[in-house]
C-alpha cells in the first residue's frame, strides 16, 4: 500500500469513529425547540439589535469561542454586539434553517451587514449546557454574484417538501457512509450509491447540479490533490437534514478550510447540498482551533 493510500485508509477509519461517536455522557439533549429558539434569538440580538442583555441571559460567562477573530467569554460577545450595531445599524441575520441534535444546534443564515449587498452565507454551531450556550463554531463565505448551477446558496429546491419527521438515524448513517467512502476515502465511484441520479440540487457556487457533475468535479480535485485530506469533526442530524463540520485540506500539512456541508436526504438518497468554506487562519484571537 502506498503512503497516500495508507493515509487515506487511516483517515477513513478515524472518520467513522468521529461521525458515529455517541454523544458525550454529559451532553444535555435538545429535547424541545427551546435551544433552537435561543440560538436564533442570540444571533439576531447580537447582530441586528446589539442587545447585550440577551447575551447575559442565554450565554455562559465561560463561553468557548472558535471563531478565530473573537476571544473567549460572554464579555467579548457583548462587546461584539455593541460594535457591530454601531457600525452596521441595519444589519440583518436572515435565518434559513435550524436543526438540533443532542446538545448541538446548527443555524444556516444569510448575514447581510449592509442593505443591498449579497452578504455572507454562514453556518453557526452552538453547544448548549444547562440551557445556555457554552461553545460556538462557525464558518462563513461571501455570497457570489453568480453560481455554476444558477441557484442561490440558501433556497430549498428538492421535492417533496422537507420532512422534519424523516428517519434521522437512517439519514445520518447514509451521509456518514457517503462522507467516509467518497470524501475521506477518495472513492468517487461510490457516490452512485448515495447521490440521487435523478435529482441532485447543488448550492455550492462552483458546482453544477447532478451526480455526473459531482463526480467529475471530485475526480478532477483528487487528481490535482492526491494527498487531499478531509477530517470530519462533528455531525448534526435532524429529520432529512444532515450536516458535517469538517477540515478540508489539500495535503496533510495544509491548514486547509473549515467547511460545513449540509445534505438533504429523501428516499435513501442525497438530493440537495449546501455548504460554506472558510480558510483556516494562521493565528486566532482565542487560542482555540476552528474545530
Amino acid at each position: 500500500m502506498t503512503t497516500r493510500r495508507a493515509l487515506v485508509a487511516t483517515l477513513a477509519t478515524a472518520a467513522v469513529a468521529v461521525l458515529t461517536a455517541a454523544p458525550a455522557a454529559t451532553a444535555t439533549p435538545c429535547t424541545t425547540g427551546y435551544e433552537k429558539s435561543v440560538a436564533v434569538r442570540v444571533l439576531k440580538g447580537v447582530f441586528e439589535q446589539g442587545d447585550t442583555r440577551i447575551v447575559d441571559r442565554f450565554v455562559r460567562p465561560d463561553y468557548i469561542q472558535h471563531n478565530p477573530t473573537a476571544p473567549d467569554g460572554s464579555a467579548a460577545l457583548k462587546s461584539l454586539a455593541t460594535s457591530v450595531h454601531r457600525r452596521f445599524p441595519d444589519a440583518r441575520y436572515d435565518v434559513k434553517r435550524v436543526i438540533a441534535d443532542g446538545d448541538l444546534v446548527l443555524v444556516h443564515s444569510n448575514a447581510v451587514m449592509t442593505p443591498g449587498t449579497r452578504g455572507t452565507a454562514v453556518f453557526d454551531i452552538f453547544r448548549f449546557r444547562g440551557g445556555r450556550i457554552a461553545e460556538h463554531w462557525d464558518a462563513e463565505q461571501d455570497v457570489p454574484a453568480t453560481t455554476v448551477s444558477g441557484h442561490d446558496m440558501f433556497s430549498t429546491l428538492s421535492s417533496p417538501a422537507p420532512d422534519p419527521h424523516a428517519d434521522t438515524a437512517a439519514n445520518q448513517r447514509l451521509v456518514t457512509s457517503f462522507f467516509t467512502e467518497v470524501l475521506v476515502g477518495h472513492d468517487v465511484a461510490a457516490a452512485d450509491r448515495y447521490i440521487s441520479a435523478r435529482t441532485y440540487f447543488q448550492h455550492n457556487p462552483g458546482f453544477g447540479d447532478g451526480l455526473a457533475d459531482f463526480k467529475a468535479g471530485f475526480d478532477a480535485y483528487f487528481t490535482q490533490f492526491p494527498d487531499a485530506v478531509t477530517l470530519p469533526k462533528r455531525v448534526i442530524a435532524e429529520g432529512d437534514l444532515v450536516a458535517v463540520h469538517n477540515n478540508d485540506k489539500t495535503g496533510p500539512d495544509d491548514r486547509g478550510n473549515a467547511v460545513v456541508d449540509l445534505f438533504r436526504v429523501h428516499d435513501g438518497k442525497i438530493v440537495e447540498h449546501w455548504d460554506v468554506t472558510q480558510a483556516v487562519p494562521e493565528t486566532s484571537a482565542n487560542g482555540n482551533t476552528m474545530f
